[in-house]
């Protein structure tokens, strides 16, 4: 039997469609069947096929199997290919017989062969450090080394959400870098979040393997904004009475942390927390005072109206109030 080794360059553009290919001739009257109809094999590994050249019109040495690298053994009219390590990466095989119109009827089956990335990062574009609310930034997955690129799936993640599934436009068959990028817009709910990136190849079916998944580091997010204020506008006016605790809240979130500054109406102390305090109003309270809540995104105001009453004005449960020469009484 004389079996050809000869050098054959092919690639298939396909998605991992890969199958066996016969040549469609009307002569023939069957076709060189591969056992697996296709490989997808790890660069490095070892690797077999099998192919029966023919059932019933093989005759003589009209048959055999060419392909660039391992080695091939003839039994009967199968030919059995073996490799011990996978490095072509133009690596194709053709099985064939002749018929004796001199017409050659041939199948061949692809070989993927594929490379995880070596590596997987993730970074923003032209931007470090914190973030600020509702602006745009870009996230960069940056793949090293792999193949076949175009069978490659990057998804983006922000903790354990999906935000979004990228593919290559390029088709290589060797391993290339490639750089995904999309575009965030944070909030502060995503203070604190986590960004990271997975790949993921795609080999389709004639593989029962799981597809090979490398993952970038996780990339803290810091979003910066302004202060919002926890509680809702005070009335007008508050109304309290006189010897009576008063408490004034101004509590706020925001990142940083925002820092409060008050303006009283009296020359009283400077207060700079968040909720002012006084524990027995007297008239010499009542007025107008400011909260002034910042950071380095904004600021923010609240305002509070203090109008302080005497016990004599209480309106006492079933009581009226009637007033006699600037005095006042508590009438049923």
């Amino acid at each position: 039997m004389f079996i050809h080794f000869i050098l054959l360059v092919s690639y298939s553009l396909t998605f991992l469609c890969t199958h066996q290919v016969s040549s469609f001739d009307p002569s023939c009257t069957e076709f060189p069947v591969f056992t697996p109809s296709a490989l997808v094999v790890k660069y490095g590994d070892p690797a077999n096929v099998t192919c029966v050249v023919c059932q019933k019109d093989c005759r003589g040495d009209s048959f055999g199997l060419e392909t660039p690298v391992g080695e091939v053994r003839q039994n009967g009219t199968t030919m059995i290919w073996t490799v011990d390590r996978l490095t072509e990466w133009d690596t194709y095989l053709i099985c064939y017989y002749n018929t004796d119109d001199g017409v050659q009827c041939t199948s061949t089956v692809d070989i993927t062969i594929y490379q995880p990335p070596e590596s997987v990062s993730i970074s923003f574009v032209n931007h470090t450090g914190m973030m600020f609310e509702n602006q745009q930034y870009t996230l960069q997955c940056s793949v090293q080394n792999v193949a076949p690129v175009q069978n490659l799936t990057v998804t983006f993640y922000r903790g354990n959400t999906a935000l979004g599934h990228l593919q290559a436009n390029s088709e290589h068959k060797k391993p290339v870098n490639e750089t995904f990028t999309l575009n965030i817009t944070p909030s502060r709910e995503h203070d604190g979040a986590q960004y990271w990136c997975e790949t993921k190849l795609e080999l389709g079916p004639p593989t029962s393997q799981r597809p090979p998944v490398v993952t970038s580091e996780k990339l803290p997010a810091i979003v910066h904004y302004g202060p919002e204020l926890k509680e809702p506008p005070n009335p007008d006016v508050i109304t309290i009475t006189e010897g009576d605790t008063l408490h004034l809240n101004c509590s706020s979130v925001g990142n940083p942390s925002p820092s409060y500054t008050w303006t009283l109406p009296t020359n009283s102390p400077s207060y700079s927390g968040s909720v002012l305090t006084i524990k027995s109003v007297g008239f010499e309270h009542e007025g107008q005072y400011i909260c002034t809540v910042s950071n380095t995104v904004g600021t923010v105001t609240k305002e509070f109206n203090i109008d302080v009453q005497g016990e004599c004005c209480q309106i006492l449960p079933g009581k009226r109030v009637t007033e006699v020469q600037s005095q006042y009484y508590f009438t049923n």
